[in-house]
């Protein structure tokens, strides 16, 4: 089983295709490498190296008890591209994952990395404050976290339907089976409870401002019109208008998990902005 080495001796486990330019996978939180079943072998097939891996406290990934913030997670990152040898490498960060390729191309530059895709992107806050009207407040954050310490099942299951397709939707407006989702919340459970609620922590009281105009590669930023967690206009907007060489592509019926809902118009996104 593969595995890299963090700089605090973190196992990090990782997937690699092995052929092609390189294409780096970061999840959003909570989720594990697996997010991307449906898009490793599509990029694969097409002649991309694909690497995707499981964070700290995710998936088949060491458990630590500490390192859940930008800094380290960012390291982490460097240390998976460095001991793959990777160059030339597209990032491709969905949620979390988003805020984490910002940070690593803030701490570590760019001279690894030729593109940059930001999906439902959470930079650059998801906090309450006078550009962010709409941001989690504390007491909603704590609310969120005490849900999570006492029944982490019955959260995702609850999440599953504004997640998946926006605010004011119900359940069968979801595009998707029910076992589906199912899946894909059993996924989340098997993150770590300390991760869990630190990466749901880490994503609600970060401020990515200054960090994003270190973000010097030619980025695209794909956000859901529909996203009741992190707004188009307060987080895709806002993301590509302090972010130079950027361009904003909106999914107009795409919630938060544009990723899974729109699995196939996002494979043909990402191949023709790696490929141009």
């Amino acid at each position: 089983m593969p595995f890299v080495k963090a700089t605090d001796g973190t196992n990090i486990h990782y997937v690699d295709s092995g052929a092609g330019r390189p294409m780096v996978l970061l999840s959003s939180a909570a989720m594990g490498l697996q997010m991307w079943d449906r898009h490793l072998p599509l990029l694969a097939a097409a002649g991309i190296r694909v690497v995707a891996y499981d964070r700290r406290g995710h998936g088949r990934s060491d458990w630590p008890w500490d390192g859940y913030d930008y800094d380290t997670l960012a390291d982490d990152l460097a240390c998976l591209i460095e001991g793959l040898g990777l160059t030339e490498v597209t990032l491709v960060g969905n949620a979390m994952g988003g805020a984490e390729l910002v940070r690593y191309l803030a701490r570590h530059g760019a001279d690894r990395v030729r593109r940059a895709v930001l999906i439902a992107t959470v930079t650059p806050t998801l906090r309450r404050s006078p550009d962010n009207a709409s941001g989690m407040t504390a007491e909603e954050l704590e609310h969120v976290l005490t849900a999570l310490r006492v029944d982490r099942p019955r959260y995702f299951t609850e999440i599953a339907t504004p997640f998946y397709a926006g605010v004011d939707a119900a359940p069968g407006d979801v595009p998707l089976s029910a076992e589906f989702i199912r899946w894909f919340s059993d996924q989340a459970l098997q993150c770590s409870s300390r991760a869990t609620i630190e990466s749901n922590r880490l994503l609600f009281t970060s401020d990515l401002h200054e960090d994003l105009p270190h973000v010097t590669v030619p980025t695209m930023v794909i956000h859901g019109a529909r996203d009741p967690i992190a707004r188009l206009a307060e987080c895709g907007e806002a993301t590509t208008g302090l972010i130079k060489d950027s361009q904003l592509v909106v999914y107009d019926d795409a919630s938060h998990g544009l990723a899974v809902t729109a699995a196939d118009r996002l494979v043909a996104d990402l191949l023709a902005f790696a490929r141009d």
